[in-house]
Protein backbone atom coordinates (compact mmCIF):
# COMPACT_ATOMS: atom_id res chain seq x y z
CA UNK A 1 0.00 0.00 0.00
CA UNK A 2 1.04 3.53 -0.65
CA UNK A 3 1.78 5.73 2.36
CA UNK A 4 0.72 8.89 0.49
CA UNK A 5 -2.42 10.85 1.17
CA UNK A 6 -5.74 9.42 0.15
CA UNK A 7 -8.42 11.53 -1.52
CA UNK A 8 -10.92 10.84 1.28
CA UNK A 9 -8.65 12.44 3.87
CA UNK A 10 -9.40 15.85 2.35
CA UNK A 11 -13.16 15.44 2.67
CA UNK A 12 -14.92 17.32 5.42
CA UNK A 13 -18.36 17.05 6.88
CA UNK A 14 -20.37 20.22 7.28
CA UNK A 15 -22.20 18.84 10.29
CA UNK A 16 -19.11 18.01 12.31
CA UNK A 17 -16.16 19.90 10.83
CA UNK A 18 -17.50 23.33 9.88
CA UNK A 19 -20.42 23.65 12.26
CA UNK A 20 -20.22 26.57 14.68
CA UNK A 21 -19.67 25.54 18.27
CA UNK A 22 -22.25 26.94 20.64
CA UNK A 23 -21.17 27.69 24.19
CA UNK A 24 -22.58 25.47 26.89
CA UNK A 25 -24.42 27.26 29.66
CA UNK A 26 -25.08 25.73 33.05
CA UNK A 27 -28.70 25.14 33.94
CA UNK A 28 -30.72 22.91 36.21
CA UNK A 29 -33.97 21.65 34.70
CA UNK A 30 -35.94 18.50 35.28
CA UNK A 31 -36.49 16.54 32.09
CA UNK A 32 -37.48 13.13 30.84
CA UNK A 33 -35.90 10.97 28.16
CA UNK A 34 -38.14 8.68 26.12
CA UNK A 35 -37.03 5.81 23.94
CA UNK A 36 -38.30 2.57 22.50
CA UNK A 37 -37.25 -0.80 23.80
CA UNK A 38 -37.37 -4.04 21.83
CA UNK A 39 -37.83 -2.36 18.47
CA UNK A 40 -41.13 -0.51 18.47
CA UNK A 41 -42.89 -2.71 21.01
CA UNK A 42 -42.38 -0.81 24.26
CA UNK A 43 -41.95 2.90 25.03
CA UNK A 44 -39.85 3.63 28.12
CA UNK A 45 -39.09 6.90 29.88
CA UNK A 46 -36.59 7.90 32.55
CA UNK A 47 -36.21 11.04 34.62
CA UNK A 48 -33.09 13.11 34.20
CA UNK A 49 -31.68 16.56 34.92
CA UNK A 50 -30.34 18.95 32.32
CA UNK A 51 -27.03 20.17 33.77
CA UNK A 52 -25.71 22.19 30.83
CA UNK A 53 -27.22 23.10 27.47
CA UNK A 54 -26.41 24.86 24.23
CA UNK A 55 -28.32 25.14 20.98
CA UNK A 56 -26.83 21.88 19.70
CA UNK A 57 -25.91 19.74 22.73
CA UNK A 58 -26.90 19.01 26.32
CA UNK A 59 -25.33 17.35 29.33
CA UNK A 60 -27.83 15.22 31.23
CA UNK A 61 -27.52 13.89 34.74
CA UNK A 62 -29.05 10.42 34.81
CA UNK A 63 -28.53 7.12 36.56
CA UNK A 64 -26.62 5.06 34.04
CA UNK A 65 -27.20 1.60 35.50
CA UNK A 66 -29.51 0.81 32.60
CA UNK A 67 -28.61 0.71 28.92
CA UNK A 68 -29.05 4.11 27.33
CA UNK A 69 -30.05 3.84 23.66
CA UNK A 70 -28.25 5.60 20.82
CA UNK A 71 -31.34 7.66 19.87
CA UNK A 72 -33.92 9.09 22.23
CA UNK A 73 -36.13 12.12 22.80
CA UNK A 74 -35.99 14.69 25.60
CA UNK A 75 -39.07 16.33 27.09
CA UNK A 76 -38.84 19.39 29.33
CA UNK A 77 -42.32 19.51 30.89
CA UNK A 78 -41.86 22.71 32.93
CA UNK A 79 -40.88 24.69 29.84
CA UNK A 80 -43.51 22.90 27.73
CA UNK A 81 -40.98 21.63 25.21
CA UNK A 82 -41.83 18.22 23.83
CA UNK A 83 -39.79 15.61 22.01
CA UNK A 84 -36.38 17.04 21.16
CA UNK A 85 -34.66 14.33 19.13
CA UNK A 86 -31.19 13.39 20.42
CA UNK A 87 -28.25 11.16 19.63
CA UNK A 88 -26.03 9.82 22.40
CA UNK A 89 -22.49 11.21 22.20
CA UNK A 90 -20.79 9.98 25.34
CA UNK A 91 -21.57 8.32 28.67
CA UNK A 92 -19.31 9.66 31.43
CA UNK A 93 -18.31 7.87 34.63
CA UNK A 94 -19.94 10.49 36.89
CA UNK A 95 -23.51 9.58 35.82
CA UNK A 96 -23.67 12.26 33.14
CA UNK A 97 -24.50 11.77 29.50
CA UNK A 98 -23.64 14.07 26.60
CA UNK A 99 -26.34 14.19 23.92
CA UNK A 100 -26.46 15.97 20.58
CA UNK A 101 -29.73 17.40 19.27
CA UNK A 102 -30.96 16.37 15.84
CA UNK A 103 -31.95 19.98 15.14
CA UNK A 104 -30.78 23.24 16.67
CA UNK A 105 -32.84 24.63 19.50
CA UNK A 106 -34.35 28.02 18.82
CA UNK A 107 -33.46 30.98 21.00
CA UNK A 108 -37.09 31.03 22.17
CA UNK A 109 -36.90 27.43 23.44
CA UNK A 110 -33.51 28.03 25.03
CA UNK A 111 -34.81 31.13 26.80
CA UNK A 112 -37.86 29.21 28.01
CA UNK A 113 -35.57 26.52 29.48
CA UNK A 114 -33.59 29.22 31.32
CA UNK A 115 -36.77 30.82 32.69
CA UNK A 116 -37.81 27.56 34.35
CA UNK A 117 -34.29 26.66 35.49
CA UNK A 118 -33.48 26.15 39.18
CA UNK A 119 -29.90 27.37 38.63
CA UNK A 120 -29.03 30.59 40.53
CA UNK A 121 -27.53 32.17 37.39
CA UNK A 122 -30.96 32.19 35.69
CA UNK A 123 -32.89 33.77 38.52
CA UNK A 124 -33.47 37.02 36.60
CA UNK A 125 -34.71 35.49 33.33
CA UNK A 126 -38.23 36.55 32.42
CA UNK A 127 -40.60 34.89 29.97
CA UNK A 128 -41.23 37.07 26.90
CA UNK A 129 -44.92 36.73 26.07
CA UNK A 130 -44.61 38.67 22.84
CA UNK A 131 -42.21 36.18 21.27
Amino acid sequence: MSTGTHYLQREESFMYDRETRFTMEETLNHARIEYTEKGVMHMASRRCTIIAISRSTAVLGILTQFKIPEQFCIDVPEARIDRIGCVLNRVNANNTVEARFLRLLSERDLNRIFVYSDHPAHRDHKLDLRA
